[in-house]
């Protein structure tokens, strides 16, 4: 007769590389939610799984950066440092 597989059976262990910083501070905020690290991905990952989505919002970067901005700032910055600046009244609408 072979034995039920329990819980621990079932368990594996999942390696997250993270900054040494980063992880001190979470281990910190955890604690004081007054569970560890794996209280708290485990709990993250079931709320995925159940929900079937992430549990908070993910967007991409600012679109402030995009290539044009970034182009139209460089250009200003050689503007600057070259003595071409321009002073003007401030518009407000």
């Amino acid at each position: 007769m072979m034995d039920k597989e329990t819980k621990e059976d079932k368990m594996v262990n999942v390696q997250v590389r993270m900054d040494s910083e980063l992880k001190r501070s979470f281990e910190q905020t955890c604690s004081e939610f007054g569970m560890n690290i794996t209280t708290a991905f485990t709990v993250f990952a079931k709320t995925v799984v159940r929900r079937r989505r992430m549990p908070f919002e993910i967007a991409a970067q600012d679109d402030f950066y995009n290539p044009y901005n970034m182009e139209v700032l460089r250009k200003s910055i050689k503007d600057a440092e070259e003595g071409r600046l321009f002073e003007h009244d401030l518009i407000e609408v």
